[in-house]
């Protein structure tokens, strides 16, 4: 990470972490075969209903962190991701989160994701 990411400690702010669960998703999503703009053009919106954190051990300036992200449960209408945050040197645990997305259509209203991208989804393992 860089220097704009850190406190006065040099420890990463706690909000910067749910930007990297953003990025870490949307990657998880692009290598499912749909980006997020793809799902957008077809009129779905994915959004952050609940959102869990447990920080273990701060992450610190110049430290390399790497961020495990899987489907933990995928429905008619709702994906659950979660994340492993890890020091990508020593592999010690820096936090886990937890992230439910409804899915909405382009009037923001309760909608189905497409069969495809439910398929997509289906749960796994670690990533």
């Amino acid at each position: 990470m860089n220097y704009s990411e850190t406190d006065q400690m040099g420890v990463v702010y706690h909000a910067r972490h749910v930007v990297w669960l953003d990025i870490a998703r949307t990657e998880h999503l692009r290598q499912s075969g749909f980006s997020y703009r793809q799902l957008e053009e077809q009129g779905i919106r994915l959004v952050v209903t609940e959102l869990h954190v447990r920080y273990r051990q701060a992450a610190r300036y110049d430290d390399l962190v790497r961020i495990r992200c899987r489907v933990k449960e995928a429905a008619s209408r709702r994906v659950v991701f979660s994340y492993l945050l890890e020091d990508a040197g020593t592999g010690a645990a820096l936090g886990e989160a937890e992230t439910t997305l409804l899915c909405l259509d382009g009037q923001h209203r309760l909608s189905r994701l497409p069969a495809a991208v439910l398929a997509a989804l289906r749960p796994v393992g670690v990533a």
